[in-house]
């Protein structure tokens, strides 16, 4: 069975950088279109970024200069590079799997950012 499993969340100082990980198994990760999703308390899950099979990225305004998703295919890895964080950035960050019709989600890693 496919699935996802993230790392890297954790606790930073705001101006503080963290660097999250998504590794996929059972999978033809290369096809896969990938994407990063976060969702704060009260709030609806919103797009941070994402990354085609193809490589072409894009990311949401509010993160633009501060985040970088990027893929490795080699390791069924899609990262996501977060720098300058702020208050605003804390929430729980999923991966996300997207191919045809299908897609699938890891369990979540929780981003906090506080002094």
């Amino acid at each position: 069975q496919m699935q996802l499993v993230e790392s890297g969340g954790g606790l930073v100082l705001p101006g503080g950088s963290l660097r999250l990980s998504c590794v996929g198994s059972n999978m033809h990760f290369e096809a896969w279109d990938m994407n990063w999703y976060r969702q704060a308390p009260g709030k609806q899950r919103e797009l941070v970024a994402a990354i085609a099979a193809s490589g072409s990225a894009s990311v949401r305004n509010s993160v633009k200069g501060r985040f970088t998703i990027s893929r490795e295919n080699a390791k069924n890895t899609v990262s996501l590079q977060m720098d300058s964080l702020k208050p605003e950035d804390t929430a729980i960050y999923y991966c996300n799997a997207v191919r045809d019709f299908r897609q699938a989600w890891g369990q979540g890693t929780q981003v906090t950012v506080s002094s």
